[in-house]
Parts: structure tokens; sequence; C-alpha cells
């Protein structure tokens, strides 16, 4: 499981019955840096779109899963490269000595 900040939503025309209930966002995911400064926001990089279920919104924190891990959660094959298993409440650092 890695650590992402949502930083928007995904809106689509059309969406799979698969992925009914659920919604898509854009995660900017953490770097090892990142964790000594969490309520920073996040800087410039690559960004990945996360199915999402539990209800995260622009400003979460989420932990997510990624490649066959991520289409687990769903009954049938479904085609999801990345899913939000957790919705992060806090963010303890203490850095390694």
């Amino acid at each position: 499981m890695r650590l992402g900040h949502v930083i928007g939503n995904v809106t689509l025309s059309q969406q799979d019955p698969a992925y009914r209930g659920g919604r898509f966002l854009l995660v900017q995911p953490w770097s090892a840096a990142r964790f000594a400064t969490p309520a920073a926001p996040s800087g410039s990089g690559t960004s990945l779109v996360v199915y999402d279920k539990l209800g995260a919104g622009v400003g979460s924190i989420i932990g997510y899963t990624e490649g066959s891990e991520a289409a687990k959660p769903f009954a049938t094959a479904t085609p999801v490269d990345a899913y939000c298993a957790a919705i992060i409440d806090e963010v303890f650092y203490q850095p390694p000595i």
C-alpha cells in the first residue's frame, strides 16, 4: 500500500456498471521525503487515477493499492489500476536514527 494526496476528481461521461457506487480521484503519490511534512501542500509531479468507494475527497490522504491487488475488491474481473483502500486520519513520522 502506498500513500497519496487527493488533488482532484475525475468526471466521466460514461461509466461501466462495475464502477457503480464509486468515483475516480486524481492522486499525487507521496515520496519518501514527503513523510517529514505531511500537512504541506502537494508539489508538482506525476499523478494517477484511483478508484474510490470509501468517500475520500480533495485534500484527503489515502492509502491505495496498485496492480492486480487493485482489482481484488470487485466481485467480477474489473479493469482498474489503483484502488483506494484506506482514508488516513493522521500520519506519525519519526526519522530513522
